[in-house]
């Protein structure tokens, strides 16, 4: 299947701290607590899907700077196509993520001025050609490309992340352009199923699905009841950053192959279980062999939440 991803890359340095809140100290020495890799949404969902065995074509934003040469060279060395890359930014985009033992973390981006970018139209025109899907994250180069992602007869699915007003002015043309629309339940205005049913009638999404943290995931699926499925843990936890990214690659995975919405989400509960055992958003990632192989030795069952 070919998936088109249109989001954010930056370098992203992950530091491992002893609890939250962090004392004051002059200097720490955290060995092998600090590593950098190439992530950001965009490239993280790009990354997964490919590594799920889709044809992927990504669209983003590099700097003309050494980060910037040196993401251009991970991504290309991952095997994620480069060439509808535009690296015209005076800085790439950074950022920081302190995460601690109990997988908790807070995260820092620096996005330079790449929400001032438009992505241009016609290469995306040119890029969603034969595409199954479009996968458009909510940066700001990717709203002027809504409202030709939302009449191409493909699924559209987008991840608004956190969300406290359903009308939220900035993510609203991301929502009313989403089939598939994912979201956190951290700050949401009611509760999640509540929320999920609101969202679905607001913006006419065919499916809402929002992400519980350690409580697994919920799934509203118009004219069906919904279905909470519980967190999966095949391995330990090392840092929760990433997980979002990874539940929403492969419950478009899943999608794409045919499965039901509910069969999806368990599978994608599962992948993204195993990926939070790695610390970079980038990484933990498995292929779609071995996601087979690990839901058919632990299957997390689900319950329907009123």
């Amino acid at each position: 299947m070919k998936v088109l991803v249109s989001g954010l890359v930056n370098i992203e340095t992950t530091l491992k701290i002893p609890c939250f809140p962090l004392d004051y100290s002059p200097v720490l020495y955290p060995f092998n607590g600090v590593g950098s890799t190439v992530s950001g949404v965009g490239f993280n969902l790009a990354l997964a899907l490919q590594t799920l065995g889709h044809d992927v074509e990504f669209l983003t934003f590099l700097g003309n700077d050494t980060p910037g040469a040196v993401a251009m060279s991970e991504i290309a060395k991952l095997g994620v196509a480069t060439d509808r890359i535009l690296r015209n930014l005076p800085a790439t985009p950074q950022s920081v993520i302190l995460y601690d033992d109990d997988g908790r973390r807070q995260i820092h981006v620096d996005l330079k001025d790449v929400q001032d970018r438009r992505y241009p139209a016609g290469l995306f025109r040119s890029a969603v050609d034969h595409a199954d899907a479009v996968v458009v994250c909510n940066v700001n180069f990717n709203r002027e490309l809504l409202p030709a992602a939302a009449k191409l007869d493909i699924p559209v699915f987008t991840d608004v992340h956190v969300l406290s007003d359903p009308r939220d002015e900035y993510n609203r043309d991301f929502m009313a352009a989403a089939d598939v629309l994912f979201l956190s339940d951290e700050g949401l205005w009611s509760p999640p199923d509540e929320a999920a049913r609101q969202l679905a009638d607001l913006y006419d999404c065919r499916i809402v699905v929002i992400g519980l943290g350690a409580e697994g995931a919920l799934l509203c699926e118009r004219g069906q009841p919904s279905v909470w499925v519980p967190a999966a843990h095949p391995r330990p936890v090392v840092s929760t950053i990433g997980a979002g990214d990874a539940l929403m690659a492969s419950f478009a995975h899943g999608m794409l192959a045919g499965l039901k919405p509910a069969d999806a989400l368990r599978r994608a509960v599962m992948f993204a279980g195993w990926k939070i055992g790695e610390a970079g958003a980038a990484c933990g990632f498995l292929d779609a062999q071995s996601l087979d192989t690990l839901c058919r030795g632990q299957q997390a069952p689900d319950r329907g939440r009123a």
